[in-house]
């Protein structure tokens, strides 16, 4: 059977109702599984609902990660935004675990906290209820590697996590979740190659993501998988330099990645558009130079949260219009001047939902 763009059809999978695209001088045609590429032709989720039905407004919600200097202690303060406001970060709760440098992916209700550090790997995984404020519960554990640095992306159903440092080596290893249950990590493939201090973004069928660091010295690849099935990695493209670290945001179109080491703390953002496939062009900047960082994004805004010039953390917030070009505006602080070292968040507007 084949198929042509404007079909429907109901994943079984997913539970969705999608629609099959394809670009303007689209002339092919693919079979029911989809190629994966506008220009070839790909599946997208048929949004039902939105996330200011369901809230009032897109939220993220961040752990806070290390205290910073001098200490470098480790914090189980969550905060959150309204990611079409701004000012300052309100107080949510507290992870299970106090940590730092973990990874995070959320639907449009609930946001998971992976992994991390405190001081030593962590494996713990717990979960929050976004549209309302509280301790987090445990979820499962990461069920092979501990690891720290790792990178998270999810589409509304499946959330992936990828890579990470074992203590002495990069990981390639990619494991996923099914967010509205509780349980350990299963096995999902490959990334083309061992990385860490990647960060990941989505949209609802495809993620990509920077890889970061490697065994042996920062990279500038990009990776993009199919999140609805299991297998390998394939290259997507590069980045502008050789960066890890990054804060990365998207809604479903185009993905920012901002900030991050190359080697020192850079303030440089670069974009993609995540239905084809390329290297990054450059966005603009952030307001101030750091990295590894939370993320936030809405359909029109991308925020950038915490992070760290080592070994300091930071306490600022800015954002971008992920539609636009240009440098980043400051959106305010998080709350009771807490620094956020590795901090680590997720949102109910995101490109994969």
């Amino acid at each position: 059977m084949t198929i042509k763009p404007g079909a429907f059809r109901f994943n079984t999978d997913s539970m969705k109702l999608e629609i099959f695209r394809g670009s303007a001088n689209y002339e092919g045609t693919a079979s029911m599984a989809g190629i994966g590429t506008l220009a070839a032709g790909q599946w997208e989720e048929i949004q039902a609902t939105s996330p200011d039905v369901l809230t009032g407004g897109t939220r993220g919600v961040f752990a806070i990660g290390s205290t910073g200097s001098p200490s470098l202690s480790y914090d189980a303060t969550t905060q959150y935004i309204t990611v079409s406001t701004t000012g300052n970060a309100v107080d949510f709760g507290d992870t299970t675990d106090a940590r730092g440098y973990g990874a995070s992916f959320s639907s449009r209700t609930r946001g998971i906290f992976a992994s991390g550090q405190d001081g030593n790997n962590l494996n713990v995984i717990d979960f929050i209820t976004i549209a309302s404020t509280g301790t987090a519960t445990d979820f499962g554990k990461i069920s092979d590697v501990l690891v720290r640095y790792p990178t998270g992306l999810s589409d509304s159903t499946r959330g992936v996590l990828i890579g990470g440092w074992d203590g002495s080596a990069a990981r390639e290893e990619m494991r996923y979740v099914t967010i509205s249950t509780t349980g350990n990590t299963v096995d999902f493939g490959n990334s083309t190659a061992a990385n860490y201090g990647g960060t990941g973004v989505s949209s609802q069928t495809r993620g990509v993501y920077a890889h970061g660091g490697s065994p042996s010295a920062r990279v500038n690849i990009f990776d993009y998988i199919t999140i609805s099935t299991q297998g390998n990695a394939a290259d997507f493209g590069d980045n502008t330099a050789t960066t890890n670290g990054m804060f990365g945001t998207a809604n479903s179109v185009r993905a920012v990645f901002a900030g991050g080491y190359s080697p020192s703390a850079v303030n440089t953002a670069t974009y993609i558009t995540i239905g084809t496939l390329g290297n990054a062009i450059d966005f603009g900047d952030i307001t101030v130079a750091r990295g590894y960082g939370a993320s936030a994004a809405s359909p029109t805004r991308g925020a950038f949260i915490g992070g760290t010039i080592w070994p300091a953390g930071k306490n600022d917030i800015d954002y971008v219009q992920l539609m636009s070009t240009g440098n980043a505006t400051d959106f305010g602080d998080l709350t009771d001047s807490k620094l956020g070292g590795g901090a680590f968040g997720c949102s109910n507007g995101h490109g994969g939902l």
